[in-house]
């Protein structure tokens, strides 16, 4: 029985404004996989703008408006692990190269929230920049360095 939830926050930074032909697959994919996320197992939320559909028209902390931030919240790493690789969203996964450029350091972290918190962007982004500042730890790791709710490193 798990106490905690497993957050996840990733950014990607995109080659072109959301309405560029180059976005055009990425962009037209968002909100089914979106729906894929919010029907799989484990889900428990994901972040959204107004629009409800996804977070595309959210102010973030970058001041790089084409860096795109996605995060949401996971009963636990196997739910968030069997989505991200095992459904179509690990097309989107593989082919980020397609329309996004290189970002420095991590992308994404992940790290667990007493049981019906919401993060924030701040929070993540603090979260994100401590993964790039310190390594995989307890308070901010990845998908490949993952540890359990008490602290312990993750044994897939």
């Amino acid at each position: 029985m798990t106490h905690k939830h497993l957050a996840q926050y990733n950014i990607i930074r995109l080659k072109d404004e959301l309405d560029s032909p180059i976005i055009k697959e990425f962009k037209d994919f968002l909100a089914p996989v979106n729906l894929l996320a919010e029907e799989s197992d484990g889900f428990i939320w994901r972040l959204k703008d107004e629009s409800g559909e996804s977070a595309t028209d959210l102010e973030t902390p970058y001041e790089d408006k084409l860096i795109f931030v996605n995060m949401s919240v996971w009963e636990n790493y196997e739910s968030l692990s069997e989505y991200t690789y095992k459904t179509v969203h690990s097309y989107f996964l593989k082919s980020r190269k397609k329309w996004s450029n290189e970002i420095e350091g991590h992308k994404a972290v992940l790290w667990y929230i007493e049981k019906g918190h919401i993060p924030t962007i701040s929070e993540a982004k603090e979260k994100l920049d401590l993964f790039n500042q310190k390594g995989a730890s307890p308070k901010a790791f990845g998908m490949s360095e993952v540890y359990d709710e008490w602290g312990l490193k993750y044994k897939k």
